[in-house]
């Protein structure tokens, strides 16, 4: 897992939805998250598998926030959790759910550490695929949310195996920063779907891990 992690916007416009997602891919997200916190039950089971076939027809991983259910029953190809949901009986749980699908190791399981490598030790100890950290800067998704040092890559990089994933006000402005951390995967929301061209968008950060090139906007 590397490059630019693509973490769906909220909206109940399923048909702009897809669009925005095909354009994100497009320019290159390797990773596409559905995330979906205020929508009704039947609108998030449509929107899911319709990001789910657009994932399957372009090869890219298709990821569900803390719906493990969900992610299970539209074949996604995994799952991120946050602090509450990921201890090790629930991974392991996760892991003997998926076994019936997919084999043991191909679903992926992503946690949420926040700014505590603590957290991400006990993450990895209980099988998480990849470990999640932010927010890095002032987020309009998340205003509240914790902030996490650049730094705290550069640990994780340091003591884990598993791929690094840093979220939160993360536009190509600042995900040099990250990057020049050796961070995997830049995982973005407002920057990348509130742009006028998503898939140019998603191009830039691409370029980033790329080339290492800042990019000015």
């Amino acid at each position: 897992m590397r490059g630019l992690y693509a973490i769906t916007p909220e909206t109940h416009d399923t048909a702009r939805l897809v669009e925005q997602v095909r354009h994100a891919i497009a320019g290159g997200a390797t990773v596409v998250q559905y995330r979906s916190k205020r929508i009704g039950h039947n609108t998030v089971r449509l929107q899911a598998e319709a990001l789910r076939a657009i994932t399957l027809e372009t090869g890219t991983k298709f990821i569900v926030n803390d719906n493990s259910e969900l992610a299970l029953s539209v074949g996604a190809d995994g799952v991120h959790l946050g602090r509450d949901d990921a201890d090790t009986e629930a991974v392991a749980k996760l892991r003997k759910q998926c076994a019936a699908r997919f084999s043991a190791t191909s679903f992926i399981i992503g946690i949420s550490c926040y700014n505590e490598l603590s957290l991400a030790e006990a993450a990895v100890e209980a099988g998480a695929d990849y470990v999640a950290f932010g927010s890095f800067f002032p987020s309009s998704t998340k205003p509240t949310a914790t902030k996490a040092d650049v730094a705290l890559i550069r640990a994780a990089k340091a003591k884990f195996d598993v791929p690094v994933v840093a979220i939160g006000g993360i536009t190509v402005d600042n995900a040099q920063e990250l990057i020049s951390a050796n961070v995997d995967m830049v995982a973005v929301i407002s920057s990348l779907f509130g742009a006028d061209d998503i898939e140019q968008r998603a191009r830039e950060f691409t370029n980033l891990f790329k080339s290492g090139i800042h990019v000015h906007q």
